[in-house]
């Protein structure tokens, strides 16, 4: 397996190896523990101390227990607040992507900040639990980004904007088709 020699290579090297998605991995799951239960109790010094070892994963109740207990975790939640949506989309948003549509520049800041509200008021839906859903599902960054990027091809590629596909596409595709 790909991910096992990238590992041994790495700890041999001093590399660091980062096995995005782990949770979708599920067959391999008890594989990972045994490999880095190994490495924990390398008394041969064969692996290098400048060797690390990243993993995400969604929260999984497949994720090996010992691999959880024995490292050092991180978590990334959106945060509190449409106030605080907006402004952590923004701050990750660079300077370079609010100059990215030469096309219509000032419908585009201004549907992006819309996008962005929309976006917001999505993810702070979620603590409201299942009222107003069907199911369950975490939007995150990939369904703004996504989102954005239609965005900018109908503004660059059509005259007028095309309110009709965008309310579709974005509202009915990206977010509302889960």
């Amino acid at each position: 397996l790909l991910a096992e020699t990238m590992i041994k290579q790495a700890a041999a090297s001093g590399d660091w190896v980062c096995l995005q998605n782990c949770h979708l991995a599920a067959s391999w799951m008890r594989r990972l523990e045994e490999k880095v239960a190994d490495l924990s109790h390398d008394h041969n010094n064969q692996v290098h101390p400048d060797f690390r070892l990243w993993l995400t994963s969604m929260p999984s109740p497949v994720f090996p227990v010992p691999v959880l207990q024995n490292g050092i975790k991180l978590t990334n939640e959106p945060p509190k607040g449409v106030k605080a949506n907006i402004g952590r989309t923004y701050n990750d948003t660079g300077e370079e992507v609010l100059e990215s549509c030469s096309a219509k520049p000032s419908e585009w800041r201004r549907l992006l900040f819309a996008l962005s509200f929309f976006h917001a008021v999505v993810q702070e839906r979620r603590k409201f639990g299942p009222l107003g859903w069907n199911i369950k599902y975490e939007f995150n960054n990939s369904d703004l980004e996504c989102s954005s990027s239609t965005l900018r091809m109908f503004l660059t590629e059509q005259e007028q904007i095309p309110w009709a596909a965008l309310e579709y596409v974005v509202g009915h595709v990206n977010y509302g088709g889960r």
